[in-house]
Formats: C-alpha cells, sequence, structure tokens
C-alpha cells in the first residue's frame, strides 16, 4: 500500500489531536461541545479552529490522493508531496495554536499548493 495512502489515514486522524488538545482538562461537559466552545480560553479555541480547518482540508486531500494513485502518477512523486503535505498540516495546526497568524496563512498556502501539486500529478506523466 503506498505511504500516501497512510498519509491519508494520519490526515484523517489529525483534527481528533487538535480538538483533545481543545478539550483536554478544559471545563466542558461535551453535552452541547460546539456551544461550549466560545467558553474555552484563546489558545483552546485555536485548537478547535484548527480541528475545523483539518476537517475542512481533508477531502480535497483524500481526493488528490486516490486520483494520483489511482491515475498511475510518479509513486514516489504523490508519496513525498502527501508527506509534505501532512507536515504543513501540522505545522498548520501549530501556527493555529500558537496564534502565529501570518506563519499560519503562508504554511496553509503552501499545503493547498502540495495538494493542487498531487492532484495534477497524473497530467504530468
Amino acid at each position: 500500500m503506498p505511504v500516501a495512502y497512510w498519509c491519508v489515514l494520519v490526515a484523517a486522524l489529525l483534527p481528533l489531536i487538535w480538538v483533545a488538545l481543545a478539550k483536554w482538562g478544559a471545563p466542558t461537559t461535551n453535552r452541547h461541545p460546539r456551544e461550549e466552545v466560545g467558553d474555552l480560553p484563546p489558545h483552546r479555541r485555536r485548537a478547535y479552529a484548527a480541528h475545523q480547518n483539518a476537517y475542512e482540508n481533508f477531502p480535497f486531500f483524500a481526493a488528490a490522493v486516490i486520483i494520483a494513485v489511482t491515475s498511475d502518477a510518479p509513486l514516489a512523486a504523490v508519496n513525498g508531496l502527501a508527506l509534505l503535505y501532512l507536515v504543513l498540516r501540522i505545522l498548520h495546526g501549530l501556527c493555529y495554536v500558537g496564534n502565529y497568524s501570518t506563519a499560519r496563512s503562508i504554511v496553509y498556502t503552501l499545503g493547498l499548493l502540495v495538494n493542487i501539486a498531487i492532484f495534477v500529478l497524473p497530467a504530468w506523466r
């Protein structure tokens, strides 16, 4: 199984890390989790936002990897770009939690460009 597929699995689980950071030890009951987000301290609200952003970006990444692999794009390139995408998504979340907004935007843009590169790889065979 390609490394890129394992990257899809990690990317699918990444939002859970951010939400755990947002809620672990926080004074929430989890009965109405979305309503309680506004009561969290700022760094925890940013972790929750990173959680949401990770979910929002996952479908494009998963589709790009599946399309690239099933369209016979060079597997080494797909794997390398998928790993790079994961690193960028982790950095994005860390920038989100740490409140580094400019860095977060730059890292987000780089991740988007890497994702587009994965998607269009089959066109360049």
